[in-house]
């Protein structure tokens, strides 16, 4: 099956819908779909909900589609860094639903590999917990979660063979692994398309049986949420 797409706007078409479950990798802006978020803007989908770490900032990454109310719920770890977010959620236009980073790793790495739930004591006792199953092993209460599957996954790698096997760089691996490997249909972008069979087998890091489409974006913005370089003392 051919993968590669010619554009992010090509390698959405035909999947992408209303009132779908999306899931988002990246950490902050590194190692975000920065096509892919915007093919998805340019949609027009809506009443979307999103798992990711954390919602973007104000007009970069998902802060993009918060901007054109396309995100009807977030299910995130983090959202401090966006003023639209708070916004929205402070006037009920938005729903959040909070869970802590590990267990939102978990829940995505529990989804690709077919487990429907598990127990975790993170969050017993408080607001995380309300609603669930929570049961006792050994002692302790564990609150039950449920894994994670997105009818769509859009991720970011470094590089990629024409058989959607990949390669992450550094931080920029984060969630993306487990949020590709989560999803019914993924999407990756990446900045470096190779032929089959031009990887080492044992430097893939997510092997190409997890890969849906492949869109190449040579040169990504890379934006940084907040630059805090000093300036440079005179000699």
């Amino acid at each position: 099956m051919k993968k590669l797409h010619p554009s992010a706007a090509a390698a959405l078409e035909g999947v992408v819908k209303d009132g779908q479950l999306l899931a988002v990798g990246g950490f902050g802006l590194c190692g975000i779909p920065e096509a892919l978020i915007d093919a998805l803007r340019d949609s027009g989908a809506k009443d979307l909900t999103v798992v990711s770490n954390n919602a973007g900032v104000d007009g970069f990454g998902l802060g993009k589609l918060l901007l054109t109310r396309q995100i009807k719920k977030m299910i995130s770890s983090y959202v401090g860094e966006n003023k639209e977010f708070e916004r929205q959620y402070l006037a009920g236009e938005l729903e959040l639903e909070f869970t802590p980073q590990g267990t939102l790793a978990e829940r995505l790495r529990a989804g690709g590999a077919g487990i429907p739930a598990f127990f975790t004591r993170t969050g017993v006792g408080t607001l995380v917990a309300e609603g669930k199953e929570i049961r006792e092993f050994d002692g302790k209460r564990y609150v039950m979660e449920r894994g994670i599957v997105p009818d769509i996954s859009l991720g970011k790698a470094w590089k990629a063979d024409e058989s959607g096997n990949l390669i992450f760089r550094r931080t920029a691996r984060n969630f993306n692994p487990a949020v590709i490997m989560a999803g019914k249909i993924s999407i990756v972008e990446v900045e470096e398309i190779v032929p089959t069979g031009t990887f080492d087998p044992d430097a893939v890091h997510l092997p190409g049986i997890y890969v849906s489409r492949l869109v190449l974006n040579a040169k990504p913005e890379k934006r940084i949420e907040k630059r805090t370089t000093r300036t440079q003392e005179a000699a």
